[in-house]
């Protein structure tokens, strides 16, 4: 962006660095995923600054910005509501699906031992144990992006691990249908 095209909107500037934290801190809290809050805090913006000059004409920012981000939460909700008509297929298909993965979770630990550790320690930490990319990243002195890309590294070597160890095959719609377990 050129420096004569951002001075047309420091009004936008100077409210996007006023509430930026204030706003990915309750979008991590309404959607407790990391990556889906910072996509949401980027449309945010790409919105607020497609209003270019007519942002400057918002009595309140911060309200605006905050509107913003919850109408994108509620067409994001929209998106992932089920048709009533597929509810009892989704959940006669959910059942079938729990049972296998839930025989699944029994080859998983021994496949985690399988990848090196550091992949290991990774998957268990965000994929298991739930702890957020943010605060993996913090306590092992990595940026986020490094733990992004090495987290979409190690669930593809899980993955393969898993095809191989446990014979794991997907349907047609990339959900698990069968596995051989392994003594």
């Amino acid at each position: 962006m050129s420096l004569q095209h951002h001075n047309a909107r420091p009004c936008l500037m100077r409210a996007w660095h006023q509430h930026e934290s204030q706003l990915a801190h309750w979008l991590q809290a309404q959607t407790h995923d990391e990556p889906l809050a910072q996509d949401l805090l980027h449309e945010v913006f790409i919105r607020a600054m497609h209003q270019d000059k007519r942002f400057c004409n918002i009595a309140n920012t911060k309200a605006w910005l905050f509107r913003v981000a919850r109408n994108l939460l509620i067409d994001l909700s929209r998106k992932h509501v089920p048709s009533p008509t597929s509810a009892l297929d989704d959940i006669e298909q959910e059942e079938a699906d729990d049972t296998t993965v839930d025989s699944l979770a029994n080859c998983l630990p021994r496949v985690l031992k399988e990848l090196n550790p550091a992949d290991s320690e990774l998957l268990i930490a965000c994929d298991i144990q739930g702890m957020t990319q943010q605060q993996f990243a913090i306590r092992h002195g990595l940026s986020l992006p490094a733990v992004k890309s090495r987290l979409l590294r190690a669930r593809k070597k899980l993955r393969q691990q898993l095809t191989v160890s446990c014979q794991v095959r997907l349907d047609e719609n990339k959900k698990v249908c069968c596995f051989t377990p392994r003594d």
